[in-house]
């Protein structure tokens, strides 16, 4: 019984874990409180960002300051986190929905994977059900 208990304790601290930081480094752009949550060894599978912690931040900051990030459905299973999200406000014509996989150890961040895609338009959407949340993006 005890093992469940400090399983479901250790999956909802890493999850706690991965909102606080993303909220810290995307919305709050609190780069130094950002990098009590990202290691300075972590390694960077994504496309889209330069290698490591520095990559990381480097992205960040030269992307506009409305940048905004909202989490949606996020799990935990061991050391692994997934969280589903969407960005938008970074200077692109459509906002991307997310699924970024974070590596835990020790209480930091240590590897991270994404999945990115546009976020579509009722009228693009074939299934007529958003992509997150509960409606649409209007673009102009």
């Amino acid at each position: 019984m005890s093992q469940t208990v400090t399983k479901e304790s250790k999956a909802e601290r890493n999850k706690a874990l991965v909102l606080e930081a993303f909220d810290t480094l995307f919305n709050k752009r609190d780069y130094a409180a950002a990098e009590q949550y990202w290691s300075p060894n972590y390694i960077q599978h994504s496309a889209h960002i330069e290698p490591g912690r520095e990559g990381l931040f480097n992205l960040i900051q030269g992307i506009p300051a409305s940048l905004k990030y909202e989490a949606g459905v996020i799990v935990a299973d061991g050391d692994f986190v997934i969280v589903h999200g969407r960005f938008s406000g970074f200077g692109a014509p459509v906002n991307w929905i997310a699924a970024d996989i974070l590596r835990i150890e020790d209480g930091i961040l240590v590897e991270h994977w994404d999945v990115l895609q546009d976020e579509a338009t009722e009228e693009q959407s074939k299934s007529k059900a958003p992509m997150f949340g509960s409606s649409f993006p209007i673009y102009s």
